[in-house]
């Protein structure tokens, strides 16, 4: 018998072992991300009901609140309620709004996009209760750094178990969230982000035979170099460089957007239909139906992030000392994430029909083919847009690591420093990842900051609702001496 197969007899069972344990891994989160779906969903209806349908009475009230039209005087916190609600959106409108929702339609097809949308306007009401909570349990300045502000589901677990005499699950529970967040920062910030900024480089600089071609880490460090330029700063410069990227990248992406839809009107009719049909009534029955609806919820949630606890970080940042006030500001985030620029990707991929040529997972270059369709060169522009999108999502996203680091850790200058550095290098390692692996992974750590998060929620909700009632009592005098 030969070397070789001496070698291929001895490894093959191991190969075949380790083969087997990557496919029921695979399976096992698979399963787990279901699950916390369901979680998702039923957080997002029972907060709707419980509030009285706050998404759709006081959505108003909540741009009303965004211009400023209810603040007066001095209030505690480093940034504008603007500044708060664009960080936010900066890691909510990234490549998921572009890249997740093309992954959506390639996997669920059409239908999964309707149903992006109900769950997108269903999670106004559970970001509202997070966002509100995170500012009510912020925590002022540490030993280390007495000017820092610090909030999110951390400090709102620890609190709520400490009022059932629980400390140490309350200590575990803001561990495991900080933990998983951390885990999503790498994956939904860094590797995602980077790996599909990359694909769309790609394309326009000519694809396998480009210049970028097999240099994905060459990209990377480009990146890298420039989120590490602003995330040294702190909030006031993310949140400063959010205000700015985040309006006009979704102005010429909507805009785009609108070109494309506008250049194939006559299929709209179609499209919209194709759509309604394959959510409700999918030819390929109830299996299409709950793969269309799951896969949908899944990208929603990726999306927004509502319940999973992430965006009460950036908005714990605030000036305010009203919580409910900014958990209003805070409820619009997922209206304009999903209900907005998401079914523009949608429309727009639906609209053009390029779904149909695809095969297996696409993510952003099914976007990109289905913008060629309305104008040759706006792969270019998309390329923009998707380089501002991730951008602006990993100067987002580094910030929620870093609280959570530090939680965990303690504020040292060594500590926010390594992190940093950790969190550009997995920049340089995304943009040459295959996207199937990195979908899988950062899906199962965002996910699983559900689970904590939301059993918080549930915990505070009796809280949170005594604090909306005395805040539109408040409301209500104020709008009675005015007139």
């Amino acid at each position: 018998m030969g070397i070789d197969k001496v070698i291929d007899s001895t490894f093959e069972p191991v190969s075949n072992a380790v083969a087997s344990v990557i496919f029921y891994s695979i399976q096992l989160l698979d399963l787990e991300i279901k699950l916390v779906l369901i979680w998702l969903v039923a957080a997002a209806l029972f907060f709707t009901v419980y509030l009285g349908f706050i998404n759709i009475r006081y959505f108003k009230h909540a741009i009303d609140v965004l211009r400023g039209k209810h603040d007066s005087g001095d209030s505690n916190g480093h940034i504008s309620r603007f500044q708060a609600l664009m960080t936010s959106l900066s890691a909510t409108i990234g490549l998921g709004n572009i890249a997740g929702v093309a992954v959506a339609i390639s996997v669920g097809g059409p239908g999964a996009t309707f149903w992006m949308a109900i769950m997108g306007f269903f999670s106004m009401s559970t970001k509202f209760v997070e966002v509100t909570l995170g500012i009510k349990y912020r925590q002022y300045g540490s030993k280390h750094n007495p000017a820092t502000i610090s909030g999110g589901p951390m400090y709102y677990l620890r609190g709520a178990f400490d009022r059932l005499q629980q400390p140490k699950m309350g200590r575990f529970m803001a561990g495991l969230f900080a933990v998983c967040c951390i885990g999503g920062t790498i994956g939904a910030g860094g590797l995602f982000q980077a790996n599909q900024a990359y694909q769309q480089a790609l394309v326009v600089t000519g694809g396998e035979a480009g210049f970028l071609a097999d240099k994905g880490w060459l990209f990377g460090l480009f990146m890298a170099i420039l989120v590490g330029m602003v995330i040294i700063g702190g909030i006031r410069w993310i949140a400063a460089v959010a205000g700015r990227i985040v309006p006009v990248m979704a102005i010429i992406y909507i805009i785009a957007g609108f070109v494309v839809i506008g250049v194939h009107y006559t299929a709209i009719p179609d499209a919209l239909r194709t759509i309604f049909e394959m959510a409700l009534y999918p030819q390929a029955g109830i299996g299409a139906l709950m793969g269309a609806l799951l896969m949908g919820v899944q990208r929603a949630t990726f999306s927004n992030e509502a319940g999973l606890g992430s965006s009460a970080i950036a908005h714990s940042a605030v000036r305010t000392d009203v919580p409910v006030s900014q958990g209003m500001v805070a409820m619009l985030g997922p209206f304009i994430d999903t209900v907005v620029v998401c079914m523009v990707t949608a429309l727009v991929i639906v609209i053009s029909g390029t779904y149909v040529e695809g095969g297996g997972i696409e993510g952003v270059q099914l976007a990109s083919r289905a913008f060629a369709t309305g104008i040759s060169w706006f792969p270019y522009v998309l390329s923009l847009t998707v380089f501002l999108f991730a951008y602006s999502t990993m100067i987002s996203w580094s910030y929620y690591g870093l609280i959570c680091t530090t939680y965990l850790f303690g504020e040292r200058l060594v500590i926010t420093r390594l992190y940093k550095i950790l969190f550009c290098a997995f920049i340089i390692i995304g943009a040459s990842a295959q996207l199937s692996h990195i979908i899988l992974f950062t899906d199962s750590m965002v996910f699983a900051m559900a689970i904590p998060n939301i059993i918080g929620l549930y915990m505070l909700a009796p809280e949170i609702k005594n604090d909306l009632r005395i805040y539109l009592q408040d409301l209500k005098k104020q709008t009675e001496k005015r007139s």
